[in-house]
This record gives C-alpha cells, sequence and structure tokens, in this order.
C-alpha cells in the first residue's frame, strides 16, 4: 500500500495526521480528517541531492540543474560542493556532491520521473548499486509531506546515516527556522530533535576538511580547497589615478615585470583593475576599461609564470568581465556587488566563473557620502545587505559554491566602521548564517591594503608608508576568519600569511 503523510501542528508546530492514503501521479495535494489524495495544487518547496562521480562531475552538476530548470523546478538555494570519498562500493573515483532547493509544481512521483529521465539522459545506467555514475539526483524532502510508496520514500531513507548528504543539505538552511516547511524538515529528523543536531552528531563541521570530505570551490581547472591556506591577491592597478599606485603600470612591460615581481614573491593570484574606485573617482566607458585592460591580460597569460596561477578581473561592468574571462582571466571582482551593472549576474552566471560580491553603498563618486555612512551594527547591517546582494545573484543564476564575499572595507566605511569590520569577521558570517549557511562558508575577502583609515589611525599620509599599517591589518583580519586577502605589497603580507597559517594550524590541534 502507498502512504503519503502530511504533517499537522505538533512539534516545530506540525503533528502526524493519523490515517493517509495517496492517489498516484496527481500535481498537488489536499488532505481531510481521514486522507490526502494529490490533485492539481499549489507549489511545493523541495530539496534535491546531487552527486557526481564519472566524468566532469561540475559540468554534470550544471547541465542537471539546467535541464531540473527547464523541467518546472525553480532552482532557488544551492549548497555549497563537497568532494568526498566514495561510501559503500569504496573503489571508485571520488564524488562531487552538493543539493539544491528549489519550487516546483510537479507531484511527487512525477518530480521522481523527471530526475530518472535527467539522470538517463546524462548517461545514467542501472551499473552497480552505489557505483560510479555521471549524476544521481536524489529527492530529499518533498513541501511538508513524508511519502512511503513502493518506488519512493521521503525523505530519503538513509539521509541520517550519510554526512555527504547532510552536509550539502544544512547549508540550504539558515539558522534560523524561516517558515513552516523548514520547521517541518526539522521534525523528521531521526534519533535528534532537529537537524543541526542531527549534524552535530555526525561530527558537523569538524569532518569537513577531514574524514575524505573537502568543502571547494571550483576556480580555473581545479577544485579549490579555500581552509588549506589563505589566498595572497596581488593588486595590479592599470589605471593613471588610483589613490596608491596610479599611473606606474599603464604601459603593458610595466605590467608585465610587476606581475612577474608579485608573483616571485608568494602572490597565489593577480587582481587586474582598469577603473579606479577611490573615494570620489568618476566613471570611465567600458571601451576605456578594456582598452586599458585587455593587452596586459593577453600579455600575463602568456608568460610561463603565470602558469597554475589565477587571474581576477576587477570591474563593475558586465561586458568587461565577459572579455576579461574569454581573454583567460578566472574570476570577476564586482565592487558593486551588481548594483552598478543590472546585468552582471546574468552574464557571471553565463560565464561559469567564481563572483566576488563586494559591499558598498552608492558608486565610488557618492559611496563617502554621509547618507552612506550611516549603520546601527555595522557588522550586522553589510552581513544583511551582502546577503541580500548574493540572494538576487544565486537567483539570477550564479550558483552558492560560486560565490565569495568581500565586507568592503574602505568602501562607504569610515575609520572606525574598518576597524569594527576587522576585528567582526565572525559576526559578518554568523549574521549571514542566520538566513543561509551556505553564503556563510563562501571564502571571504578582505583589501584594507594601504587604505586611509590605516593613514589616520598610524598618521601615514603618504599610501605607501601604510604597509607595515596593512600587515597588521592583514593579520588581524585572517586569525578572525579572511580567507584571500587583497594586497599591493605581496612580499610583506607573504610573510605575514605564513605565520597567520601556522598559528591557526597551531590552534586546531
Amino acid at each position: 500500500m502507498n502512504v503519503f503523510r502530511r504533517l499537522l501542528p505538533t512539534k516545530f508546530g506540525f503533528k502526524t495526521s493519523k490515517k493517509s492514503c495517496y492517489a498516484p501521479g496527481i500535481c498537488s495535494i489536499h488532505s481531510s480528517p481521514d486522507c490526502v489524495v494529490e490533485v492539481h495544487s499549489p507549489e511545493q518547496e523541495v530539496i534535491i541531492a546531487l552527486g557526481s562521480n564519472v566524468g566532469n562531475r561540475l559540468n554534470n552538476f550544471d547541465e542537471a540543474l539546467h535541464l531540473m530548470k527547464q523541467s518546472g523546478i525553480q532552482i532557488t538555494r544551492h549548497a555549497c560542493l563537497y568532494e568526498t570519498a566514495p561510501a559503500y562500493v569504496t573503489d571508485q573515483p571520488q564524488f562531487l556532491n552538493s543539493a539544491v532547493r528549489g519550487i516546483t509544481k510537479l507531484g511527487p512521483h512525477e518530480l521522481l520521473s523527471v530526475l530518472k529521465k535527467i539522470e538517463k539522459d546524462m548517461g545514467r545506467t542501472t551499473g552497480i548499486r552505489y557505483g560510479p555514475r555521471p549524476i544521481d539526483l536524489d529527492i530529499l524532502f518533498y513541501g511538508k509531506f513524508k511519502i512511503h510508496s513502493e518506488i519512493l520514500d521521503v525523505p530519503h531513507e538513509r539521509i541520517w546515516e550519510r554526512p555527504f548528504v547532510v552536509a550539502p543539505l544544512i547549508d540550504l538552511l539558515g539558522s534560523d527556522i524561516e517558515n513552516d516547511t523548514v520547521a517541518s524538515w526539522h521534525s523528521f529528523s531521526k534519533h535528534s530533535s532537529d537537524l543541526f543536531e542531527l549534524w552535530e552528531k555526525l561530527g558537523g563541521e569538524s569532518l569537513v576538511g577531514r574524514n575524505g570530505m573537502k568543502r571547494v570551490l571550483p576556480v580555473g581547472n581545479h577544485l579549490q580547497d579555500w581552509s588549506l591556506k589563505t589566498s595572497l591577491m596581488g593588486i595590479l592597478n592599470l589605471t593613471p589615478d588610483s589613490f596608491s599606485d596610479g599611473g606606474k603600470y599603464i604601459s603593458v612591460e610595466a605590467a608585465v615585470s610587476q606581475v612577474r615581481l608579485m608573483l616571485s614573491e608568494g602572490a597565489d593570484m593577480i587582481d587586474f583593475g582598469a577603473q579606479s574606485t577611490r573615494p570620489n573617482a568618476s566613471k570611465i566607458s567600458v571601451e576605456e576599461e578594456l582598452d586599458r585592460l585587455i593587452p596586459v591580460i593577453e600579455a600575463v597569460t602568456k608568460i610561463p609564470e603565470a602558469e597554475g596561477k589565477l587571474l581576477s578581473v576587477d570591474t563593475f561592468y558586465s561586458e568587461v568581465a565577459s572579455e576579461a574571462v574569454k581573454k583567460g582571466v578566472h574570476l570577476v571582482n564586482d565592487v558593486s556587488g551588481g548594483r552598478l551593472d543590472s546585468s552582471m549576474y546574468s552574464v557571471v552566471a553565463a560565464l561559469r566563473v567564481p563572483y566576488i560580491a563586494m559591499h558598498m553603498r552608492g558608486d565610488p563618486s557618492s559611496m563617502q557620502n554621509p547618507e552612506n555612512l550611516q549603520y546601527n551594527d555595522v557588522c550586522k547591517d553589510v552581513a544583511f545587505e551582502l546577503y541580500e546582494r548574493l540572494k538576487e545573484a544565486e537567483l539570477a543564476g550564479i550558483p552558492a559554491w560560486r560565490l565569495i564575499i568581500d565586507p568592503g572595507i574602505g568602501f562607504s566605511k569610515n575609520t572606525e566602521h574598518n576597524l569594527d569590520i576587522l576585528t567582526g569577521l565572525t559576526t559578518i558570517r554568523a549574521e549571514i548564517a542566520r538566513r543561509s549557511l551556505a553564503f556563510s562558508h563562501a571564502p571571504l575577502l578582505i583589501g584594507p591594503s594601504r587604505k586611509r583609515f590605516l593613514g589616520d589611525v598610524s598618521a601615514r599620509p603618504a599610501a605607501d608608508e601604510r604597509d607595515p599599517a596593512t600587515v597588521a591589518a592583514v593579520t588581524t583580519g585572517v586569525l578572525n576568519g579572511a580567507n584571500v586577502v587583497r594586497v599591493h605589497n605581496v612580499q610583506y603580507n607573504a610573510d605575514a600569511l605564513r605565520l597567520c597559517d601556522a598559528l591557526l594550524e597551531r590552534k586546531q590541534r
């Protein structure tokens, strides 16, 4: 007999009805005191797990998501990516695991049929149970319902024993319980009071980075575990008017020479900026920015020192981002967080590259205006505004596993705000986590290098005299949770990062 149970109010506001039944093949759900039947109904919120260990695993995920969207599943949230050791059948390649949250009008068995068709169309065959597969799609939750039939169990019967399923599942939630559907998911948790307790019982965050499970972000041609070491981004300003080094690297030869120097001193990536974003800077056109930028990118991609290094473009124009990626850039670094070009999110989504979303109010010409410096609590306000931008980016098609966050030190902030952010990075993560644990796990970038607040504190009016203060700011940020630092003086800060990473490693033992 098929069983389809709907939750009614008790724990977290729900309880299970005493008697239930299910009519297969219909799209929505109505209930009576004695029976639950599917009819053409409202939309349901669902969670679908993804796994792959055959072929290009990330491309498999991208293709599966594309086919899901075409089949009537609106993707609203993405978990992080996890590279995991195989379970049950261990003699096979490592898996890539994640999950998505979405909205659908499909009934549960219609949804199952759609997912099975996607698996088949992508080359999955019957094969060995738990064996290799190009794509694996499982329904973890379907609305507020428990489903048991000959072909479908929801929640999935083995969720509770699989950290590689629970980790991305937890990412799709916030630490705050946002609605009744999420409350019902928590109530389904076996052997624990909620899903968070289940995750902790399995090992929680202590499992990530150990026991064959890594949280990764795809960049270039590999999956990067940002927890292994702090990444160092060297700044290359191709502008005549940047606050620190404007005019120094306008020629291609000078720019390439500086890139070589920064790479030799320990830079992991180079950030190309062809438009000044200093306070009160005026915009230049897309064409002028490209004229400055593209010849340098073309030259740098040809030097042997750049092999295996990451290249980033600092721009708020989607057209510039697109052209730079075509020329070999791996990341898009947008100081506006998508606010200055309405096409940025959709363009980056199509490019399938990591996106650095920075917090700023207004634009460089207005960001330090008094109205843009008003905060109740700078860390909490920045976290909320960043979350809103990340959510928009995700809904436009940039998955959480391609997002990097930057609280925007020096942008729409005064000296006290910048100091509070450096010491409050954990607060920013925690505030984002209230709404999205996936976003809170995103790599966090800081860029305090040579900025005015350092001069104010250390009485150094000249920007190039602020390198010692930059090292102190970078050290503070890294010890408080930053994963990437963006700096002018690579040599000094590379030494600081080595010490910070050693200290953090000792602390974790």
